[in-house]
């Protein structure tokens, strides 16, 4: 585990990380672009199912929690949602309380989640929600020592230009080999190596259009089992 906190700016209201001079969530609509890249791209809610892991690289505001935690409300799955995010900097609470205002619509979500989920807790089953864990510390250490496997995953590290580490080959194969058979995972990015990199971990991966200015984004599916 690690204590490092992430050091922000504001522009207009949305949080930068000063260490990768990117924001936290678009600049146009936050919630619609992780509802077409993470959730439209993992093919969900239709895949949801009565025991679902998704994991995620790059926890942040929460925001992409939040957006699917609503989902799953709304399709009256029973059963559990597991939600694994593998986080290096962990955004303070008022930080992250100051960010998620911008979406009024999910507050009765990012109230539970601020009230009862501290960094470096664990597993923190959410009231009535997800059974969240945040892995704290730097993924390339810390994912290949998870035990778990994950239905779908949200990739949504910094841009890989400005954080090169979260996008490395021996990680991206990392998340291969914690994917289920028939596992998915999405990413805002089209980029040539990132594709290229998830293919020879195991995914067959597919270019797509993505959300708002950026024309393509990538989403990728695990072969079957043997």
């Amino acid at each position: 585990m690690t204590d490092q906190r992430a050091e922000l700016e504001w522009r207009d209201g949305v949080p930068i990380a000063t260490a990768f001079d990117d924001p936290y969530y678009s600049l146009d609509n936050g919630l619609a672009e992780t509802e077409h890249v993470f959730l439209a791209g993992n093919d969900l809610p239709a895949r949801f199912n009565d025991d679902f892991q998704i994991a995620e690289l790059g926890f942040g505001t929460g925001l992409n929690l939040l957006v699917t935690w609503a989902l799953w409300d709304k399709a009256g799955r029973p059963g559990i949602l597991r939600f694994t995010s593998f986080e290096a900097f962990a955004m303070a609470l008022p930080d992250m309380r100051d960010a998620l205002r911008h979406f009024p619509q999910l507050a009765p979500y990012a109230e539970t989640l601020l009230a009862e989920w501290t960094p470096g807790t664990g597993v923190t089953q959410l009231s009535d929600g997800p059974l969240l864990e945040v892995i704290l510390g730097d993924a390339r250490a810390t994912l290949p020592q998870w035990q778990g496997k994950a239905d779908a995953w949200f990739l949504d590290g910094f841009s890989p230009a400005k954080n090169p580490e979260l996008w490395e080959p021996s990680l991206l194969n990392a998340v291969g080999t914690h994917t289920k058979p028939n596992g998915t995972a999405a990413t805002y990015s089209a980029a040539g190596h990132i594709r290229r990199t998830l293919a020879e971990a195991g995914f067959t991966v597919t270019r797509t259009p993505g959300y708002g200015r950026k024309r393509h984004m990538t989403t990728a599916r695990m072969a079957h089992a043997e």
